[in-house]
């Protein structure tokens, strides 16, 4: 059962059209919100909104390339023109990370994977802020970090740089924004069970009983919904004195 816990709040979330911010875009709609799917890829994105749709939600899809200045600064005003202003953004959008030593890492997938993991999130911040702090009342923007931005693991040098920004990132624009009453906080994801843990499972060969007690004190994949969940809470007044902070939904994995 979800408490409307944003009812009558307007959310964003960026790469909402699968994985986690697709399980986010979902619980938040369910939580009350009005959301706005953003997501590069528009007919899976549109699919989302669509079903949304139909259970009776509030939604809007906004195709966006968050590397991108002007998409994102169009994004948060398509999301003021359909529904009137911004309370929640959760900048969730990320490439796959990369797969090679640090001495042999490609120079466009670094490019890349920087332009939308961290600039992409900073570019996000941005404009979303701008927007919370024209329209007054505060707000709360969430960013997705990794288990990879406090405890990294070899050959994804790119992917590992861009998370450890992110939190960097979250700081510098929780220090800022206070006085604004607009509250700045991410979230660390494990080894969640998405299309693209699959895919590593896939190129490796291992299985989750082989692979999730690495990764996991529970031994088990955490599922997409259970970081929507974390999001929720930063997003919702239950959290109203939580800012500048980093919640760990990764099964103990960096505890150890």
């Amino acid at each position: 059962m979800t408490f409307p816990v944003l009812e009558n709040k307007v959310a964003i979330v960026t790469g909402a059209a699968m994985g986690m911010g697709e399980a986010t875009a979902r619980l938040f709609a369910e939580a009350g919100a009005k959301v706005v799917v953003a997501d590069f890829n528009e007919e899976k994105g549109q699919a989302v909104v669509d079903d949304l749709l139909s259970s009776g939600a509030e939604a809007l899809f906004v195709k966006v390339d968050i590397s991108q200045g002007d998409q994102v600064e169009a994004m948060v005003a398509s999301t003021v023109e359909c529904f009137g202003r911004l309370d929640v953004a959760v900048n969730n959008a990320a490439l796959t990370p990369d797969n090679a030593p640090v001495s042999e890492f490609d120079e466009d997938y670094w490019d890349r994977l920087l332009a939308v993991d961290l600039k992409g999130t900073a570019l996000s911040m941005k404009y979303e802020l701008r927007q919370l702090i024209a329209q007054g009342g505060g707000g709360s923007i969430i960013n997705i970090s990794s288990v990879s931005g406090f405890r990294p693991q070899p050959n994804n040098v790119a992917y590992v740089a861009a998370k450890h920004g992110v939190v960097g990132m979250t700081k510098v624009a929780a220090l800022e924004n206070g006085a604004h009453n607009i509250r700045i906080n991410s979230v660390a994801p494990g080894a969640i069970d998405t299309p693209m843990l699959r895919g590593a499972l896939e190129e490796t060969g291992q299985t989750e009983e082989e692979f999730a007690p690495m990764l996991s004190l529970l031994g088990r994949f955490g599922q997409a919904r259970e970081i929507a969940q974390a999001s929720l809470w930063l997003a919702s007044d239950l959290s109203s004195y939580v800012t500048g902070t980093t919640i760990h939904v990764d099964a103990g994995y960096t505890s150890r």
